[in-house]
């Protein structure tokens, strides 16, 4: 007869059964895919005339550097649907601009718009009871990639299951997008939450995204689709959603309406309304950059594949395009972890005579202190190899002029791009890092464009400038010295000697960090 278990373990072992039982039994998902363009709004047939005017195979793009002009060019372009409107993205938080969104989303539906919204909901808090009133209404489908069994993050059973799956679901779909009438899309590194748009109360980030017109747009829908169908996406209706989905849609309605009117009457909406006098595809000649373009990404598939599928992954596109620099590679990323090959490539291409310049975040700027340790670990032989390394700072003086609903809260630099002979530009979803690289899917825009490489470059040298960032180098300029921080105050050169405006308390996450074998998690 086996042994009883101790009473102190039962409700852990019931847990695991339970963490055990996996995602539901999906019996019926249909397949759908994306609207074909047409001419049937004023910004339809805006759009193909801009696309008219050039050659066939040339795509228009702006760039959204400010978080207000990204969350209003998003809530635009949802108000301005007539067919179809598509969300891929990481996070999507029941927050200020994320309610604002969702009544948006909402209200197309209420026009008769297909809205399809794929979520990941895997590490990020998620409230279930958002996407069940939404996915209630008849024209909106809700579905979660790679989900975990359980949809409640207050449950310990759903980290009972992160350990018993932990193969499976520390794998996520970072991708981030959003296309409308399979006319307009908007693809980089914002999700959907107060923090990437400049409006959390705390901390905000600085990021970048594409807003695209022309062929390229097909593109993004047809990887949309790839995801949309794809065996890992199941039916947000498959936990069974609310008792009754009627009564909490209506129930949603006008908490929604209330939020956005709060929302329409506060300090950023003022700040919002200033800054953009336009509307998001309104007419403004000479303000689309154009050029060949394509988009990057990972299949669905590579969230299962082994750590030796790179063939899968944008990665080896992504190391093409660096291979082929001759004369310049700009790297925005907010985490940079380079491999082996990378940092052999980074050096080779500096003894080319490619000058190799990074900004990453400083640990004090940071939102995960521990995977700046692989960063730190890495710095002396970057820095060797002759690359140019800049650090963010939490509080940059570019911040100084721009409206935030914070009150004293950091900056941290989420923006993933990378400018090349200033004429191609990358941005999108992906970091240098091991989780981009082999376990979470990601994509990005990858377009020939000099005037937009050029801007992305002047974003570039605006972010490194010494009231933004700290320039690190080894002290007296010597390989193998210790490392300084360089800035500058009213003025006046600074050298500092240690990482800049961190505590104890990071720095004791960044040890941790490098006493821990988890360089392929970060």
């Amino acid at each position: 007869m086996p042994r009883r278990l101790p009473a102190c373990l039962a409700p852990l072992a019931l847990l695991a059964l339970a963490a055990c039982t996996g995602v539901p039994v999906v019996h019926h998902k249909p397949v759908s895919v994306a609207v074909p363009p047409a001419a049937v709004t004023p910004e339809d047939r805006y759009v193909q005339a801009e696309a008219a005017a050039r050659p066939a195979d040339h795509s228009g793009f702006r760039l959204l550097t400010l978080g207000t002009n990204a969350l209003m060019s998003r809530v635009a372009l949802a108000d301005q649907a007539a067919r179809s409107i598509d969300v891929q993205t990481f996070i999507f938080a029941n927050d200020a601009t994320g309610r604002l969104f969702a009544d948006r989303l909402l209200g197309a539906a209420d026009r008769g718009v297909r809205v399809r919204l794929l979520l990941d909901v895997g590490f990020a808090p998620d409230d279930a009871s958002l996407f069940d009133a939404l996915d209630a209404h008849p024209g909106i489908e809700v579905r979660l990639f790679n989900p975990f069994a359980s949809r409640d993050p207050g449950k310990l059973a759903r980290w009972t299951q992160l350990l018993l799956e932990f193969r499976r679901l520390n794998r996520r779909m970072h991708n981030k997008s959003l296309i409308v009438d399979n006319t307009v899309a908007i693809v980089g590194g914002r999700n959907i939450g107060d923090e990437y748009f400049d409006a959390s109360a705390d901390d905000n980030y600085r990021d970048l995204d594409l807003l695209a017109i022309g062929p390229v747009v097909g593109e993004a829908s047809r990887s949309f689709d790839t995801y949309w169908n794809d065996e890992a996406a199941l039916p947000n209706a498959a936990w069974g959603g609310a008792d009754d989905a009627a009564v909490a849609l209506a129930a949603l309605r006008p908490k929604l309406k209330r939020d956005a009117r709060r929302f329409a009457e506060s300090d950023y909406a003022q700040a919002v309304l200033a800054e953009l006098p336009h509307g998001a595809t309104e007419v403004r000649p000479g303000e689309w950059f154009w050029g060949r373009a394509t988009l990057v990404a990972d299949p669905p598939e590579a969230i299962e594949a082994g750590r030796d599928a790179t063939s899968l992954r944008i990665g080896a596109q992504v190391a093409q395009v660096f291979a082929a620099a001759q004369s310049e590679l700009l790297l925005l990323t907010p985490y940079f972890v380079p491999s082996r090959a990378e940092l052999a490539r980074f050096a080779a291409l500096e003894r080319q005579g490619v000058a190799v310049r990074v900004l990453t975040n400083s640990l004090a700027s940071t939102n995960h202190a521990v995977v700046h340790s692989g960063y730190a670990q890495r710095r002396r032989d970057l820095l060797a190899s002759g690359v140019d390394l800049f650090e963010y700072k939490p509080r940059p003086a570019q911040d100084g002029a721009r409206h935030r609903a914070g009150s004293g809260g950091a900056t941290t630099m989420h923006a993933k791009s990378f400018v090349v002979d200033r004429r191609y530009t990358f941005v999108g979803s992906l970091n240098i890092d091991p989780r981009s690289r082999l376990l979470n899917t990601e994509m990005g825009f990858l377009v020939d464009s000099p005037p937009l490489a050029e801007a992305v470059a002047r974003y570039f040298a605006t972010a490194t400038a010494p009231a933004n960032a700290y320039r690190v180098a080894f002290a007296d300029g010597r390989d193998g010295g210790a490392l300084r921080w360089h800035t500058e105050d009213n003025g006046a050169a600074v050298v500092l000697t240690r990482e800049p405006d961190a505590g104890f308390g990071r720095r004791l996450k960044v040890l941790i960090g490098k006493l821990l074998p988890i360089d392929g998690l970060l």
